[in-house]
């Protein structure tokens, strides 16, 4: 029997010119594809790293919520910094979104070309 696979677009991210959905949900898990700093037209809003990171976390908590889910809820994050002076200043900031026991997670350097900030994680529901 293949399990049950919801895939949504976010209401509040704006449409994507590339092929994918914002999360994907089965087996218990929420998949989220990768945030960044976009308006409600899903337009790429350049600014410093700090506001393209809060632009960024806002977007992730949206499509959280419209899944379900929250930032308390994340398990796993994959972060993606284009410059690696950067990674002190996402330290910092990500405190501030997750709280310990903080999610497990991946951060990756100059893997960006235009973006200064990337995000994406796997979370589960929040309970009822």
């Amino acid at each position: 029997m293949k399990p049950d696979i919801i895939h949504s677009r976010s209401n509040h991210t704006g449409p994507a010119a590339l092929p994918f959905s914002h999360t994907v949900a089965t087996g218990g898990l929420i998949f989220v594809s990768g945030q960044a700093s976009t308006d409600d037209t899903g337009a790429i809003v350049s600014d410093n790293f700090e506001g393209e990171f809060r632009r960024s976390m806002e977007n992730l908590r949206k499509v959280l919520e419209e899944a379900g889910s929250d930032l308390g809820h994340v398990v796993k994050v994959t972060s993606y910094v284009r410059d690696p002076a950067d990674v002190a200043a996402y330290n910092q900031l990500y405190r501030e979104y997750f709280k310990p026991p903080f999610p497990a997670r991946t951060t990756l350097t100059k893997c960006l070309g235009r973006l200064l900030f990337e995000i994406d994680c796997i979370a589960v529901p929040k309970t009822k």
